[in-house]
């Protein structure tokens, strides 16, 4: 989402960093390319003004004039005031009150609404809470089946909400079932419009008074750029919002909406939709944004990624396995599949600071589906040549490739790679830390 801009910032950083002492002007040039950089990415001119200014008043300061790296100081100070301007620190959703919390999730059609719902249901779940979801637009009868087949995939309860009750009854009942049946959470899918108008709010502020919600977040289209600010200020003008879920972030969006709606409507983005699987939302971190448009990547991020796929019981199991130098085949194919787990690798290979921002990473495009070919390649291989790769001769290679669908040189490729991860291994085990700085490519 981030790409466009923070390609142009760094363009513009590399110039004030080349230069040993910075004066007015070329602190001056240097934030003119910011400021075309933050509009062309559809940030609000209004919001671009006052980080412009805020900025150039710390540049101009001090702690860059006297500093010895006044380049490296300049991009602090953005990084800095653009964490601030999104909100410095992660907003949580509010469920405090007696359970259940009620969240109202509210929103235009084709938001993805309904779809973050339930996503939002399956990451409250993995938090050890205990979610319910209430399908309560009935003017998109879809809607109600859509939410029920969501919930059925992703064994999370759902209310039996019919097309031709009243909303807020739905709400209602829906609401004492799960104090009923013990649910801490209550998520309501509300209805949307194409626009704004008043019979959408009219609903949304019966249920609102109806169910008393601890929260009620918006959902918009990362995609929609300024007009998603415009709606952020009129939903929160009518029901006062407590936060937004930023859908489709994932997309081609230049970012604007991102980096405008705090600014503009003093309301947090609490989420972020990065794709379109059941686990594809992320709580949004204002500090890691701005790192990952300043080219400085997420590794918090990547480390929660990591730590969420692993199994402890798995990972103490393959440490024996190292320590006795026995990481086989069969393990190298487990871990291919946990990193596939993970995400995009093109994503992943982003959150690494100081991969996510260099030059020569801008075109490049790693094939998510070379782990499925290394997959494929080990999964044709006998249990003996899994646990013994050295028996693999030319004939073994052959019905290998041709069991799985790929050539001779992929599982010779394959066959190299895995020789080589083994290599550093016994490195590591054999030279401690020693080791670690033979592996280590710094």
């Amino acid at each position: 989402m981030f790409d466009a801009l923070s390609d142009k910032l760094n363009s513009a950083f590399k110039k004030l960093k080349a230069r040993g002492k910075l004066s007015e002007k070329n602190v001056a040039d240097g934030l003119r390319e910011v400021r075309m950089a933050l509009l062309e990415a559809d940030v609000h001119y209004r919001v671009v003004k006052k980080l412009i200014a805020d900025i150039k008043e710390r540049a101009l300061g001090q702690e860059v004039m006297d500093s010895l790296t006044p380049g490296q100081q300049v991009v602090k100070i953005v990084n800095e005031e653009l964490t601030s301007l999104m909100g410095s620190q992660s907003k949580e959703l509010n469920l405090s009150g007696t359970p259940p919390a009620t969240v109202m999730l509210v929103g235009l059609q084709g938001s993805g609404k309904t779809t973050t719902a339930s996503k939002l249901a399956l990451f409250l779940r993995k938090k050890g809470h205990r979610p319910y979801l209430a399908p309560a637009d009935v003017s998109r009868p879809a809607a109600i089946t859509q939410l029920k087949k969501l919930g059925a995939q992703l064994s999370v309860p759902v209310f039996d909400s019919q097309p031709d009750t009243d909303p807020v009854a739905i709400c209602q009942q829906a609401q004492t079932v799960a104090q009923q049946e013990g649910y801490d959470t209550l998520l309501i899918d509300t209805a949307g419009r194409q626009h704004v108008d008043e019979a959408l709010m009219s609903e949304l502020v019966r249920i609102k008074q109806s169910v008393r919600p601890s929260d009620i977040i918006l959902v918009a289209d990362a995609m929609t750029g300024q007009d998603a600010v415009n709606i952020a200020a009129a939903f929160d003008k009518t029901l006062d919002i407590g936060g937004i879920i930023l859908s489709k972030i994932d997309g081609d969006a230049r970012g604007g909406a991102a980096l405008s709606i705090k600014a503009v409507t003093g309301k947090p983005i609490k989420f972020v939709g990065i794709g379109e699987k059941a686990g594809d939302l992320e709580s949004f971190h204002p500090d890691r944004i701005a790192s990952k448009i300043l080219g400085m990547g997420d590794v918090l991020t990547f480390i929660e990624k990591a730590q969420s796929m692993v199994d402890e019981d798995q990972a103490a199991d393959l440490e024996k396995k190292l320590r006795k130098n026995q990481f086989t085949l069969e393990d190298f194919r487990d871990q291919m599949v946990q990193i596939r787990k993970m995400g995009s690798l093109n994503d992943l290979i982003r959150m690494i600071p100081g991969l996510g921002g260099r030059s020569q990473l801008k075109n490049m495009n790693v094939d998510d589906n070379e782990l499925v070919k290394i997959v494929a390649i080990i999964n044709s291989m006998t249990i003996k040549e899994r646990r013994r790769h050295t028996i693999i001769n030319g004939s073994r290679r052959k019905r290998i490739a041709k069991g799985s669908g790929t050539r001779v040189q992929d599982v010779n490729k394959l066959l190299k790679n895995y020789a080589q991860v083994v290599k550093m291994m016994k490195k590591f085990n054999k030279g401690g830390m020693r080791g670690m700085r033979d592996i280590l490519p710094f």
